[in-house]
């Protein structure tokens, strides 16, 4: 049973709820975000909802859980909730947070969310377990800097405003972990895209994918693709919903490429089977018709392979192409890759076939 207290946690200070810490909470939760990732929350949130949310946080405490306002040192004022809910059946604790959007971009959700787990293990909690919405990047990325590390992903585990089940991943803290920030392998672009005033790479969302599917379906596209058939839009669309969790994992990087003078969707670049103890990953990309020979693919190669030698620890990108895809090759020569061995028979081909592959490596200079 944990007893209230206040809680001094670097930038910020833990402390019980009150009952004037409700006109924040009520303008906090019309935001678009909290209301998004947080389907509890009532839609619109008003003054009656802050007053049974500040009842629900006393009963909490009473059945074993624990509800801080994240407050600002100086002036006491309220910037956020963080709670853990009581021990289920095995004893384990479950995180929960949110930020108001004025107090975002200064570490304090990963600040709060350590400093209430390292309280609560001072007070026997063994086990805290943080879920996070797949696209929900910036809960991904507090989860790691509060050293909670990720599990793995429970798929369809949360029902949403939009009527779908949503796949939240799993993190978890124990109290024998050492609680050290985890460290992306691949770490965001700075300034979230990569640019060179021509075009502009930027991770990939779910709105890509109608622009994804098409460009799947370009036969050309097809014709060199892995898979000889494309896959369905809802496919292409769940894909797209994962690429951030993928790259907060380090498993792989994937960005949209973008016209830079208009911000049209060009293609599509990727780095993938990211094998860390090798230091080594794999490039791929693939352009929509209407983009083609104005350099983009050499201009994006260039951009990704640069900032992955300059921001990663990878020392070797590799590349594979079929022995007819010239068009293809002519763009890895450019961008300073050099041919390395034909593999044969590597590739799935049509009808049970299989396809040689001609491999290509640019190293770290």
């Amino acid at each position: 049973m944990f007893t209230p207290e206040v809680i001094p946690a670097g930038p910020v200070l833990l402390r019980p709820l009150a009952d004037g810490d409700a006109d924040a909470i009520v303008r906090a939760c019309a935001d678009p975000l909290i209301t998004r990732f947080i389907p509890s929350v009532p839609v619109p949130y008003t003054h009656e909802d802050v007053a049974a949310f500040i009842k629900s946080a006393a009963d909490q405490w009473r059945r074993g859980g624990a509800t801080f306002a994240v407050a600002d040192p100086a002036s006491g004022e309220w910037q956020g909730t963080i709670g853990l809910k009581p021990p289920d059946t095995r004893g384990c604790h479950s995180i929960g947070y949110l930020l108001a959007p004025w107090a975002r971009g200064r570490g304090l959700a990963s600040a709060a969310a350590r400093g209430v787990a390292e309280w609560a293990f001072r007070n026997g909690a063994q086990r805290i377990e943080l879920l996070a919405d797949v696209e929900n990047i910036a809960s991904q990325r507090v989860a790691g800097a509060a050293g909670f590390l990720r599990e793995g992903i429970r798929r369809g585990l949360e029902h949403r405003r939009d009527g779908d089940y949503h796949d939240m991943v799993a993190f978890a803290r124990l109290a024998g972990d050492p609680g050290e920030p985890v460290r992306p392998y691949l770490p965001f672009p700075p300034g979230g895209e990569l640019t060179d005033g021509v075009v502009r790479l930027v991770p990939i969302t779910a709105q890509d994918a109608p622009d994804f599917y098409a460009m799947m379906n370009d036969p050309q596209v097809l014709k060199y693709h892995v898979a000889p058939q494309p896959p369905p839009l809802a496919e292409i669309t769940a894909r797209c919903r994962m690429t951030g969790t993928w790259w907060l994992a380090g498993e792989r990087a994937e960005l949209a490429i973008r016209d830079a003078a208009t911000g049209e969707f060009a293609g599509h670049i990727q780095l993938m089977n990211v094998t860390p103890l090798l230091g080594q990953a794999m490039l791929g990309y693939a352009l929509l018709p209407a983009h083609r020979g104005r350099g983009f693919v050499t201009r994006a190669v260039g951009l990704l392979v640069s900032w992955a030698f300059e921001h990663t620890a990878l020392s070797r990108i590799v590349a594979g192409t079929a022995p007819g895809n010239h068009a293809s090759q002519a763009v890895l020569r450019r961008a300073g890759f050099t041919s390395e061995a034909l593999i044969r028979g590597l590739m799935p081909g049509p009808g049970g076939t299989r396809l040689d592959d001609l491999q290509w490596a640019r190293l770290r200079s």
